[in-house]
């Protein structure tokens, strides 16, 4: 038989973190905490990575979408945050052009994207992309292999037109990936070692 649709669900709890975090959306730093916040209960909720991401009208600073990582609760390998929360913005928004918009929308990511992610960021169209920090932690701490990421990556994107700016609540982001690691009951979902065996 056939397989002909697939799909994700985001769990209640993103919504509930995204309005009791309201009053603070409006700064870099409440946006970066609130991520922080869903990557950290993503974790213990067991749906997938420590990862979460959040698209932003960058001129009004409204949240559109928000999302996590469900790799562990939907079995699909693609549904990191950054992926989830483009898709949903997308369908709220009826387009797949998100820089199209006369508010053209920014992502909000709590690590810079892996090689897949960097790829979707880019064809989503968004104008700006934010991200907690950008360096070796993330794979050091987590285990997580991110994949052949180019040195340039923030400079590719900025030629295409998405601006770049790294280094919000970095030590914040970088706890709840040592939390993660130090947990030996977590899954790091790799489906192959760095070295391709």
């Amino acid at each position: 038989m056939a397989i002909r649709a697939f799909g994700a669900e985001l769990p209640t709890w993103v919504d509930d973190e995204v309005a009791a975090a309201r009053a603070g959306l409006g700064s870099d730093e409440g946006r970066m905490r609130l991520l922080n916040r869903l990557a950290e209960r993503n974790i213990a909720e067991g749906s997938g990575g420590p990862f979460s991401a959040l698209a932003v009208r960058s001129g009004s600073g409204e949240v559109v979408a928000a999302g996590v990582n469900l790799v562990l609760a939907s079995g699909l390998s693609s549904m990191h945050a950054e992926v989830v929360t483009i898709s949903l913005a997308q369908a709220r928004l009826g387009t797949w052009d998100l820089g199209a918009l006369d508010d053209p929308l920014e992502l909000w990511v709590n690590w810079r994207p892996c090689a897949m992610c960097y790829g979707a960021t880019l064809w989503s169209g968004v104008r700006g992309l934010v991200v907690a920090g950008d360096g070796p932690e993330l794979e050091a701490l987590t285990g997580f292999d991110e994949g052949p990421m180019r040195g340039d990556w923030a400079q590719q994107l900025e030629a295409r037109g998405v601006r770049v700016r790294v280094g919000v609540l970095t030590d914040e982001a970088v706890a709840v990936f040592e939390r993660y690691g130090a947990d030996p009951d977590v899954t790091v979902y790799n489906a192959r070692t760095s070295s391709g065996v």
